[in-house]
């Protein structure tokens, strides 16, 4: 029997984070994704981008497994939260918000198995949201994280802290606000959930 390969113990520093901000350097690494906009709370597209997301995500990992005789556990969600104008960025305005949800892919997963696993999984599911599905590469470089535990709605200070810490080491923001939900947030409670939140940086 294989044993299963944890990406999230291989990637130890992208995937652990302590409550105070911390350097990381995130090198270039392959997701699906997909994009949206909108509150994630009220958003039927964002629940169908989750969707589409996790079932190609499966997809792929028992066509590995079958395959190559590889087995692997399906990395967490991601997302990237953006607007337009990113110093006017508020965890109130959520409304406003643009979004990518992004799962990472291991090395032996291309876009054209992607491409294979994504149309069969269509054909299966009828999902709509599969159509707007992507293989991508994502490079943030610099950036600096923490653990944020408890609610999505309170994550505001943490941020504000991860900022003051970037500026205080000589960095500005430069990417988007990056989030890894560690916690199912459809089976956790909310004071209990875990999640890395990941700001990218440049030097000022």
């Amino acid at each position: 029997m294989t044993d299963k390969i944890d990406y999230k113990k291989n990637l130890n520093p992208l995937y652990t984070a302590s409550k105070d901000p911390t350097f990381v350097e995130v090198p270039n690494l392959n997701f699906l994704m997909i994009d949206g906009q909108g509150d994630p709370n009220v958003s039927p597209e964002y629940k169908e981008a989750v969707s589409a997301l996790y079932s190609l995500a499966y997809a792929l990992k028992f066509h590995i497994k079958k395959s190559l005789g590889i087995d692997y556990g399906v990395m967490p969600l991601e997302g990237l939260w953006w607007v337009e104008d990113m110093s006017t960025f508020s965890i109130e305005a959520k409304g406003l918000w643009q979004w990518t949800m992004m799962i990472l892919q291991p090395e032996w997963i291309g876009a054209d198995i992607a491409a294979r696993l994504q149309e069969e999984t269509y054909h299966k599911k009828k999902l709509q949201a599969l159509k707007k599905v992507r293989f991508e590469s994502y490079t943030e470089g610099t950036a600096f994280q923490l653990m944020h535990n408890g609610p999505f709605a309170e994550e505001g200070p943490n941020m504000a802290r991860m900022h003051a810490y970037a500026h205080e080491k000589g960095f500005q923001p430069a990417g988007k606000h990056h989030e890894i939900y560690l916690s199912d947030y459809t089976r956790t409670a909310p004071e209990k959930l875990k999640t890395i939140l990941r700001q990218p940086v440049m030097k000022i």
